[in-house]
């Protein structure tokens, strides 16, 4: 609903308070925004913040933004609410083979090339939102260790949202979403539901066993991985943050990357000015040099 949310309030006399978000809830859920996930929300983003955010005043009961920041803020919100607030204001919009050069590169010249040297590659989806991304690659790397005796792959992807982790851990997607992948590879990774009422398909076990979902936050100090990764797909994610946070989350990146290992950025994403160990192999494409 647009506009105001009419609430009631409690203990007070006025059953129709207004709720709105006020320039200081607005600053206070800013900076938190930017200080706990890296996410830059602007003046012009206000309103998209208000309305998001208002779904869980609803939800907790709480007549005012005031309210709403005061318990977010309390142990009790940060243990509670914060994974909540996490989900609402993240941006989760994602494709099967969504950007489809880059899986074209991917499977002609970046998996060729480190099955040089590796039998068993790392790959880490970044931002993998509800699965399209580290399911794609599963395919795309299914069909090329399926033809190379020993190979095998394990794809890690990770997301800061708790929500679209869980719908990315059922792998069940309607008929709109499966509409990109190639018709071969729907009929070989693919389970068609066996409701006739609704077209929905699961990608199959085997497939799913090569993808561990874990939640992370990019803004953390250290991501915890024990092997560096071979490829690292971060597209459509730091456009989110300003350019100190970019650099120092891709010079990180670059720490976790293998050697001769490639990094797959968006197509709206540049790493123009920074100084990283990076060499361009072709548009939104790296390889880590030295």
């Amino acid at each position: 609903m647009e506009g105001a949310l009419m609430m009631e309030e409690r203990g007070h006399g006025n059953p129709r308070a207004e709720c709105s978000l006020s320039r200081s809830d607005f600053l206070r859920l800013k900076d938190f925004i930017y200080d706990h996930c890296g996410i830059t929300i602007n003046e012009a983003k206000r309103t998209m913040l208000e309305a998001r955010l208002r779904r869980r005043l609803k939800s907790l009961g709480l007549p005012s933004f005031a309210l709403y920041c005061d318990y977010l803020f309390s142990p009790e919100g940060m243990e509670g609410e914060l994974t909540h607030m996490i989900d609402q204001v993240t941006t989760n919009k994602t494709d099967f083979f969504r950007e489809p050069s880059h899986f074209d590169y991917l499977a002609q010249k970046a998996l060729p090339h480190l099955a040089l040297s590796k039998r068993n590659l790392m790959v880490w989806s970044a931002g993998c939102s509800t699965g399209e991304e580290p399911y794609t690659l599963a395919m795309v790397l299914g069909e090329f260790a399926g033809g190379r005796h020993g190979c095998d792959f394990l794809i890690l992807a990770t997301d800061i949202s708790t929500r679209v982790l869980e719908k990315a851990r059922l792998a069940i997607y309607n008929e709109e979403a499966i509409a990109p992948i190639p018709a071969g590879l729907k009929k070989k990774y693919l389970l068609r539901s066996r409701d006739e009422t609704h077209s929905r398909y699961r990608v199959i076990p085997e497939l799913r066993d090569h993808v561990r979902f874990r939640q992370l936050n990019l803004m953390e100090g250290d991501f915890g991985f024990r092997e560096q990764m071979d490829i690292i797909f971060c597209r459509n994610v730091i456009i989110y943050f300003d350019k100190a946070t970019q650099a120092s989350l891709l010079n990180r990146f670059c720490r976790y990357l293998s050697p001769k290992g490639y990094l797959f950025m968006g197509h709206s994403e540049t790493l123009f000015g920074m100084d990283l160990p990076l060499a361009q192999v072709a548009p939104t494409i790296y390889r880590r040099a030295g």
